[in-house]
């Protein structure tokens, strides 16, 4: 273990001197150091389509008191962020802004009153936004050390998708042995990570819905698995005339009124997603109006009378909104311990450069990933991704997309 933590604090020195040195040959010497060391960085210019994305130099954060400065080496990518990209969520953050709610990477400083962790720490870490950059920074109580095992992609992958599924299935829905679960993008990074959890508690039934293409894939990790545009309501009730336990739904729309038809009593839905509401590469108003009248207006006599339960949960509100932290903190340790066990694994779909985001996001849109999509800050981008990235032209403003040129380019997808 000496031997490991030697072997870390070199490695982080080393990229402090890397940065010192980029320093001393692009600053200034009349300046301070944090005011000079830069970074790249994703910046989402403004909400909308895929070219307000491009990858940007900033000034390097410095940790506040209680907080850690973090190297990073891999971001996760999560369909929440394609909807911030297009500004198609609840009182959106201000723009220009760096996206991103998690990542992995090395502890390189300890800001004031930081205990529990040591410059040169492997850790995995939620970030309220700016994840997607080679340096960030933030409260204590958001970093968790990553396993000696686990790598830099996984770490990124972990959080966001296993936390998600465990407050859902557990703290919410109370999963017990020989309950039904139904969950909608089974082959998604929390809809894999459901799965893995659901296999822990002995003879829980797990019926899916994914795309016909992910079947193959994921056809072991799910009792029973539909196709996304089937019927799946009439193929649950036939297998299950009662229906099920619970529905996790992060579709939104129709499925809510079917998810509650499929509802056994003392059932539970939760509602966690909206992805129905994303139809475009930018935000439309008329998906959003279609999708929420397709929502089935709930009636509180009619629950109460069918023993129902309707529940919602983000992970994010609870984390950065409502002061949960310290829940978060125990479901984590609960997480790694079954990851130790080798009772779950996070499922990684692909990696991506910084400069790849847009292709990386496409693939979300498209529903294209089977598990977590990650950024690798030090992987070099191929040269087709690279001449479709969005750096700024010699003017300063932002190269847009010509939609004849998307069209026939060719979608690479890097699984590892």
């Amino acid at each position: 273990m000496a031997k490991e933590g030697a072997e870390k604090a070199e490695e982080t020195e080393q990229m402090i001197e890397k940065e010192g040195g980029k320093e001393a040959a692009e600053g200034s010497g009349s300046q301070r150091a944090g005011d000079t060391k830069e970074m790249r960085a994703v910046l989402l210019s403004g909400f909308g389509g895929l070219n307000k994305l491009r990858v940007s130099k900033k000034v390097m954060p410095e940790p506040q008191e209680g907080e850690l400065k973090i190297r990073v080496k891999a971001c996760g990518l999560n369909f929440i962020d394609l909807m911030v990209r297009q500004g198609n969520i609840d009182n959106p953050p201000k723009t220009p802004l760096v996206p991103g709610f998690e990542c992995s990477g090395i502890v390189e400083t300890l800001g004031d009153s930081v205990t529990g962790f040591e410059i040169g720490d492997r850790v995995m870490a939620f970030v309220n936004y700016n994840a997607w950059a080679e340096v960030v920074c933030t409260p204590v109580e958001f970093v968790y050390k990553i396993p000696d095992d686990m790598s830099f992609s996984e770490a990124a992958a972990f959080p966001m998708n296993f936390v998600t599924a465990y407050m859902m299935l557990f703290e919410v829905a109370n999963l017990r042995e020989g309950m039904s679960v139904l969950v909608h993008s089974a082959g998604g990074g929390v809809g894999q990570a459901v799965a893995q959890l659901c296999s822990t508690i002995p003879s829980v039934t797990v019926f899916g819905t994914a795309s016909s293409f992910k079947h193959e894939a994921i056809k072991d990790s799910v009792t029973h698995l539909f196709d996304r545009n089937a019927d799946y309501v009439q193929e649950v009730k036939r297998i299950s005339a009662e229906g099920v336990d619970i529905v996790l739904d992060c579709l939104c729309g129709e499925n809510t009124g079917k998810g509650l038809s499929l509802l056994k009593p003392l059932g539970t839905y939760i509602l966690y997603g909206s992805s129905n509401m994303v139809t475009g590469e930018t935000k439309s108003f008329f998906s959003f109006a279609k999708s929420w009248w397709q929502v089935e207006k709930v009636n509180p006599i009619k629950l109460y009378e069918e023993n129902k339960v309707i529940a919602g949960f983000s992970l994010l509100n609870l984390l950065f909104k409502q002061g949960r932290s310290g829940l978060i903190k125990g479901i984590m340790d609960k997480l790694i311990t079954l990851y130790n066990e080798k009772k779950i694994k996070p499922l990684v779909d692909s990696l991506w450069a910084l400069e790849e985001v847009k292709e990386a996001m496409q693939r979300i849109h498209d529903r294209g990933n089977i598990g977590k999509l990650i950024l690798d800050v030090e992987k070099a981008p191929t040269p087709l991704m690279a001449n479709d990235s969005t750096e700024t032209s010699e003017a300063g403003e932002e190269e847009e997309d010509h939609e004849g040129d998307n069209e026939n380019k060719e979608r690479m997808p890097f699984i590892q």
